[in-house]
């Protein structure tokens, strides 16, 4: 048996951990096996571990857009043995942030022209090099930065760092273009990052209820 992957992706303070929390925990209400595995893994790889240092600000030196993509990728390169685990045991398998998250966020700290040459090296070295499974679905959680921002402020607190926000959490501008090269995943597809969707976590100017977004992801799965 080979578990759906389904990797929920959006910036900073979108929801994802919440919504993916809730398709796993609605799915096995309706009885079906589901798990969630969420990236990075700060306590359980190198890679993670050296980016909860970078991200708290504790590395002597800032790491290049590309050297940052190797980190984030070694960390799901560590973990493919559980991602394999939960595919081969669950029906479901739920994933709180994965490919694209590098891609986005990478590609947003270079010049625009650059961007989508630098999303399709690190999709190429997850994919091709490193192995890693491409998720059947990855759905975009659609939410305007400054409800982001406010929702940043709610988190608790994070095992990295005691500060309200991270490095990239505080860049506002960086957000924004993370918030464009998501929506030119979206819209224009990508052979080795599989299908989309966009679900929008604002309904008649105010925040879906977070059981509400994850009924519709789990729709969108189904179908």
């Amino acid at each position: 048996m080979t578990g759906f992957l389904l990797a929920i992706e959006g910036g900073d303070g979108a929801g994802k951990a919440t919504t993916a929390a809730e398709i796993v925990a609605l799915a096995r209400e309706a009885g079906r096996s589901a798990t969630l595995l969420s990236f990075p893994r700060y306590a359980d790889t190198i890679g993670g571990h050296v980016l909860g240092d970078y991200l708290a600000g504790r590395l002597p030196h800032a790491a290049s857009p590309r050297a940052a993509a190797v980190l984030y990728a070694l960390d799901r390169f560590e973990s493919a043995a559980a991602i394999a685990t939960a595919a081969a045991g669950h029906e479901l398998v739920v994933f709180d942030r994965y490919i694209a998250s590098n891609m986005a966020y990478q590609a947003a700290q270079v010049p625009a022209g650059e961007a989508a040459g630098l999303m399709d090296w690190i999709a190429r070295l997850e994919v091709t090099q490193f192995g890693l499974p491409r998720p059947d679905l990855s759905i975009y959680l659609d939410t305007p930065a400054e409800v982001a921002r406010d929702l940043i402020r709610r988190k608790r607190q994070r095992s990295y760092t005691d500060a309200t926000f991270d490095a990239y959490e505080a860049d506002q501008a960086l957000q924004q273009r993370v918030r464009a090269n998501y929506a030119a995943m979206v819209a224009g597809g990508d052979a080795l990052i599989g299908r989309w969707a966009t679900l929008p976590t604002i309904s008649n100017g105010a925040l879906r209820p977070p059981r509400d977004i994850a009924a519709a992801a789990l729709a969108l799965v189904e179908r």
